[in-house]
């Protein structure tokens, strides 16, 4: 079992399997949804994550790109992308097994930040690795 919360600890989040992949993601939006110069996401399969708990709010700023949020506290808690039908992300700050999911390769790195390094052998491509994280779920 896979868990965590938002940051006031009135939303929960589950999911019975396991993340098919995790990935850094530099871009912009993500960037501006975090506030954070990078992020990272876990995917899982996409009926596999539950939220419960507290009131949850869904937006879509963007065509093909929906995003749930903690009412209570802002936390960012899922996303799916159209390009990405069969997969829901999660945000690896918010998970309790974090530790253990490393992500695999970064996703629009010409849009980081220049001054941030990470050092590692991970492939770095320059869109949203799309292909790479459908493999990642066996389409």
């Amino acid at each position: 079992m896979i868990t965590g919360r938002c940051y006031c600890g009135a939303v929960l989040i589950e999911s019975t399997a396991q993340p098919q992949t995790s990935t850094y993601c530099h871009c912009v939006d993500c960037r501006r949804l975090t506030g954070a110069p990078v992020t990272a996401f876990a995917a899982f399969a996409r009926g596999a994550v539950t939220l419960s708990g507290g009131p949850v709010s869904h937006v879509s700023h963007f065509e093909g790109v929906e995003r749930w949020f903690c009412t209570g506290c802002g936390s960012p808690l899922k996303a799916r992308f159209a390009y990405l039908p069969d997969q829901t992300y999660v945000p690896l700050g918010v998970l309790d097994q974090a530790p253990d999911m490393a992500p695999s390769l970064h996703c629009y790195v010409q849009s980081g930040m220049p001054w941030l390094v990470i050092q590692d052998d991970l492939p770095r491509v320059t869109d949203s690795g799309a292909d790479v994280l459908q493999e990642a779920a066996g389409e």
